[in-house]
């Protein structure tokens, strides 16, 4: 994509459908003239007196307790500068989508019109009392530390510039492990830094109370070393000059043990690592260019630790890994403050998870790398989500000990469950999905590439790196639309129909006509077939010229499954195909079976189907826990549809007990554990969480994705081939591009997984 196309989307992202990428909803009911007295006059003057009574019931009866506030000027965002707090306001609600979706906090931005120290604080301070937490943001130094310094003093509310804390709370989990895995200890180990701004200072300053020393630190600025004659060095740079004559970054970095690197891309040579001292730890982190480039680095030095701000490189240095659990943590105990102890906690709590057996769920996001403790993981993904549940729990207990907690957690265990809970709403999935694909791309055939639509998906798919798009359709049609918008990689394109394609077509045809010659098919039917592109695509998937398949955006789901049934082997072992659909609820991802092939399952289909699904849910790293639906529980009903179910289920548990499965039960008390547990005690699902529906036909299967998809607006993956021996996956009619690109990344997962399993048969 060119430079214009990608702002156009940039702009139309922040723009459409509607501008922003937050908004504020209700949490209670407002259906009825009774609710909204309750919510506004007269009802809402009670809990108005309570809290004029004593202050402290605003965390009872108001949204405060969960309210964080992102605030800046504008005078220093991203790589921007100072661009003013309005054109900041993109970045700011940014910063509250962030919060949201990784711990569940909620976010008002605050763009303050003022560079006045005075009027900044003062602002802040006179609307502190709308929040429970403040979190500063994209504030130039020096103004930065002291607008934090005095709010962190004057208010009594957790109080943080993430700009600084964050990077250095998250590198210096990483220095923790770094040191260990190079054999050495912070006190004796040489420091070169590059940057001397707020992020650079703060980092210094933690790993100073890691036990770093000051006087084996050598800071640099644009200007060169940081020396006690310079006097225009800042109150916080003085810390770190050094009574030296000015010297070289290369010759500061001869035996240094240890660079950080917050300033500009490469800066830094393979000379000037080579001169570094055996087992050099290189945290380069400036953005979008590190100071050294990854693989220049690892290439230079064999016994490098090297960690950057870079997503596509191992051990990125992610804000994310941080703010939204320490402010969590601290929210959930009123702390009064974000005090050092917090932020120790937070550090040793990401260092300690990192030598922990990483989840299957994040293994999974990083295809078949298997992520150990060592030089290329010392620090947690962003993607585990184990994340809430450990460095929250560790701040709280921080904010506890050292006395900045107005309340006290004592039950660890019902918190940890809470917090477990608050993940719900978010589409990690879908980045693990993304992430998983990028490991290994395949080819991948979009059979109906001359739709606006899907030539956009496989462009992103392109783009993202997900997969290498084969483009199947009318050329012309396909050259003018790619230039339409902006799609200027040299992708292959094959239209089926045309005189050059005769040779291939004929020899798919001999191939089908082969294995369906005496099914009633003869060779000019065959040949007929194979100008179809539905035809034609899955036989460049039955040949090996395409790693998987996805079509469907423009034909109803029979006309396009039928081809893939006929041309398509089943899976070695599986005797049904079927689909799954991946949603995406507020409760996390359910898997819902099945939603588009079999009409009336029988017994033993249900039995099939809930197999096959609960191995495609271990595929995404999601344990399987299933009920098999209807509209009776256990027995209460003697029909045909009831009965089969549980038949079903008895032979499951019979011949799989390790399978969490249980039924027939209705939808109701599938998906509320305690009612269930309350009810029928005896259940495998009682106090459990379901996360896998198997319906007892076709209709109620896909009415259900349906409406959760219509009315919910839940997102769906899908519907997911079952029991296919290729990877070939079918788009709903009219899909969205979003939702074909999904799909193209779960063809690619298909072909990475069918390709180890054969892998492993050989």
């Amino acid at each position: 994509m060119d430079k214009n196309s990608k702002r156009r989307e940039a702009l139309l992202y922040h723009a459409k459908p509607t501008p922003g990428k937050i908004q504020v909803v209700p949490t209670k009911k407002y259906a009825t003239q009774r609710d909204l007295s309750l919510a506004y006059s007269p009802g809402v003057a009670e809990p108005c007196l309570e809290i004029a009574k004593d202050v402290n019931n605003v965390y009872k009866y108001t949204a405060k307790g969960n309210l964080v506030a992102v605030i800046t000027n504008g005078t220093a965002v991203l790589g921007l500068g100072d661009i003013g707090p309005e054109a900041s306001k993109p970045v700011m609600e940014g910063k509250g989508l962030l919060f949201k979706i990784f711990a569940d906090i909620d976010v008002f931005d605050i763009e303050i019109g003022t560079k006045d120290i005075e009027e900044f604080i003062q602002t802040v301070k006179n609307i502190a009392p709308t929040f429970g937490g403040i979190n500063l943001e994209d504030i130039k130094a020096p103004e930065s530390f002291e607008i934090e310094r005095r709010l962190v003093e004057e208010l009594n509310i957790p109080v943080m510039h993430d700009d600084q804390h964050g990077t250095a709370i998250i590198s210096s989990a990483a220095l923790l492990n770094a040191l260990e895995l190079a054999g050495k200890k912070s006190e004796d180990v040489k420091m070169v830094v590059s940057g001397a701004g707020s992020a650079a200072l703060a980092c210094a300053n933690m790993y100073v109370l890691l036990g770093v020393k000051i006087e084996n630190i050598l800071m640099f600025n644009s200007k060169g070393v940081l020396t006690k004659d310079n006097p225009s060095l800042s109150i916080l740079q003085q810390k770190y000059a050094q009574d030296i004559k000015p010297i070289s970054l290369e010759e500061a970095l001869v035996g240094a043990d240890l660079f950080l690197g917050l300033s500009s891309g490469n800066i830094m040579t393979p000379k000037m690592l080579l001169g570094m001292a055996e087992n050099p730890i290189v945290f380069a982190m400036a953005n979008p260019d590190p100071e050294i480039d990854y693989n220049l680095a690892i290439a230079t030095r064999k016994d490098l630790i090297m960690a950057t701000g870079r997503s596509d490189f191992p051990n990125q240095v992610n804000n994310v890994l941080g703010f939204p659990y320490i402010f969590r943590g601290a929210l959930d105990v009123r702390a009064t403050k974000i005090n050092e102890a917090m932020k120790m906690a937070a550090v040793r709590a990401l260092a300690a998870l990192a030598k922990e057996s990483v989840p299957e769920q994040v293994n999974i996001a990083y295809g078949a790398t298997k992520l150990v403790f060592g030089k290329e993981y010392i620090i947690p993904s962003p993607f585990d989500p184990r994340l809430i549940t450990v460095v929250a729990p560790a701040v709280a207990k921080a904010a506890m000990d050292s006395g900045v907690a107005l309340n006290h957690i004592t039950d660890w265990k019902k918190y940890e469950e809470e917090l477990l809970d608050r993940l719900g709403n978010d589409n990690k999935m879908v980045r693990l999905i993304t992430n998983r694909a990028k490991m290994d791309p395949k080819k991948i055939v979009f059979a109906e590439a001359d739709h606006l639509d899907v030539l956009k998906a496989a462009q992103i798919v392109w783009e993202e790196g997900i997969g290498f798009p084969i483009l199947l359709g009318d050329k012309e049609i396909i050259l003018e639309l790619k230039a339409e918008i902006g799609f200027d990689a040299d992708i292959q394109i094959i239209d089926p129909k045309i005189n050059e394609e005769e040779e291939r077509r004929n020899k798919f045809a001999n191939t089908y006509w082969s294995t369906r010659q005496r099914r009633g098919i003869s060779f000019l039917d065959a040949q007929k077939l194979m100008r179809e592109r539905n035809y034609f695509a899955a036989m460049m998937v039955n040949e090996g010229e395409a790693d998987a398949l996805v079509t469907g955006h423009s034909r109803s789901y029979p006309s396009v499954v039928k081809p893939m049934l006929q041309l398509i082997e089943k899976a070695p072992g599986a005797s049904i195909i079927a689909t799954t659909n991946m949603m995406m609820t507020a409760r996390g991802p359910m898997f819902l079976s099945d939603t588009a092939i079999n009409i009336n399952p029988s017994a033993d289909d249900l039995a099939k189907i809930a197999i096959m699904t609960a191995k495609t849910a271990k595929m995404f790293g999601v344990e399987p826990v299933i009920a098999m639906v209807s509209f009776s529980n256990f027995g209460s009903s003697s029909s045909e549809s009831a009965t089969k179910v549980r038949e079903a289920v008895a032979y499951l548990h019979k011949n799989h007990p390790e399978m969490i499965i249980d039924g027939e039960l209705q939808a109701d008390f599938a998906l509320n554990p305690e009612m269930l547990k309350a009810k029928f005690p005896f259940s495998k699902l009682a106090g459990k969480k379901v996360n896998t529906l198997i319906f007892p036909n076709l209709e109620s299967a896909n009415i259900t994705y349906k409406l959760l998809k219509e009315l919910n607006k839940v997102d769906s993956i899908g519907p997911i081939m079952l029991g296919m021996g290729k990877p070939v996956h079918i788009f709903q009619l009219g899909a969205s591009v979003e939702e074909m690109v999904n799909m193209a990344a779960i063809a690619v997962i298909d072909a990475q997984e069918k390709e180890n399993k054969k892998a492993k048969q050989i």
